[in-house]
Parts: structure tokens; C-alpha cells; sequence
């Protein structure tokens, strides 16, 4: 599947897979904020509503998925050993790494130093 991910682009949340993961990141002309879940995760449930929400706010940013139940290479790759982590991507480089559950504003902090 093919994605527009230029600054104009109406995509801004997407499920990542190994498929897809390399081409959205190094194709992105934004931020990218990956966040490494799974659906029996407790912090994980309160974080996606946060991640949706902020995905229809904000531009300059995407905003992936990677369920790690589902594509456990990438949170091999990342090393991820605790849910939720957050990567935070810009122009194909991790340039911040967070975990667990917070407030909307304080997650949004966490990535907006890396817009523009």
C-alpha cells in the first residue's frame, strides 16, 4: 500500500508493519511517532486514545502503530522491552525514546521539539 507522506498529506495515524515500517519512515517528510503496543496492555489502552486524538490535531506529524504481539522483529530491531514505547523519528533517525502512560499534554512535549 502506498502512502502520501508529504506535508499535505490527510494520513496521520497507520498501523506499521515490517512491510511498511522502513518506506513510512525514511519516505516521511514529518515527525514520526511510532508507538510500540499491544492490545492486553493497561498503559497501552489509556495511551491510544491520547495518540488518536493528537493525530487529528496536529500536522507535521505521523503517528504509527506497531502492535507488538503482531510484529515482534520491529520490537526486536528497537530493542523494546516495555510497552508503551514511543520512537520518535526525523528524517529517518530515531531522535527520541520514551515509555509508559502520561497526560495528553505531557506526551505531546515529549515530540513537539522535533516539529519544524
Amino acid at each position: 500500500m502506498w502512502y502520501n507522506l508529504s506535508s499535505n498529506s490527510n494520513i496521520h495515524c497507520m498501523e506499521l508493519n515490517t512491510e511498511n515500517f522502513d518506506s513510512v519512515i525514511s519516505q516521511s517528510e514529518n515527525v514520526v511517532v511510532v508507538d510500540f503496543w499491544a492490545p492486553w496492555c493497561g498503559p497501552c489502552k489509556v495511551m491510544g486514545p491520547i495518540i488518536d486524538e493528537l493525530a487529528g490535531e496536529i500536522d507535521g506529524v505521523v503517528f504509527g502503530k506497531v502492535n507488538v504481539d503482531e510484529v515482534p522483529d520491529l520490537a526486536r530491531q528497537f530493542n523494546i522491552l516495555s510497552i508503551p514505547t514511543f520512537l520518535v523519528f526525523k528524517g529517518g533517525q530515531v531522535v527520541e525514546q520514551f515509555s509508559g502512560s502520561m497526560g495528553k499534554e505531557a506526551f505531546k512535549e515529549k515530540f513537539a521539539k522535533h516539529i519544524g
